[in-house]
């Protein structure tokens, strides 16, 4: 991972949940426990090696829980944290964000938003 600029807690954040997969991995997992297989037919153009590296970065930040499973074949678990709980309201606040401000991007212009004080 690359070395924080500063200490600001937006950057370590943006740190753990940039790219393109780790909010979908916490967003599919919010529906429950999931195995690997069910994680890789969620999202279908992800690789392998990329998820296993998603993954295990999310679970170094405590964000998901992995259960593995005597037997053969090893079946794994992944599941939220109460960390990773904690991110579903965030979450679901960028998807409405996006869904009200769909208006005004299907028409090419930005409306105007809010800025809290």
């Amino acid at each position: 991972m690359k070395d924080l600029v500063s200490r600001c807690p937006i950057e370590e954040v943006m740190q753990i949940l940039s790219g393109r997969w780790p909010s979908l991995l916490i967003y599919y997992l919010k529906q429950g426990t999931k195995r690997f297989s069910d994680l890789r037919r969620d999202n279908p153009t992800i690789s392998h090696r990329m998820l296993t590296l998603e993954l295990r970065k999310l679970e170094d930040a405590g964000i998901v829980a992995r259960s593995e499973f005597e037997g053969y074949p090893l079946r794994v678990e992944y599941d939220l944290t109460a960390a990773g709980l904690k991110l579903m309201p965030l979450l679901d606040a960028l998807g409405n964000w996006w869904d009200a401000t769909a208006a005004g991007r299907s028409q090419g212009s930005t409306p105007a938003v809010p800025v809290a004080k």
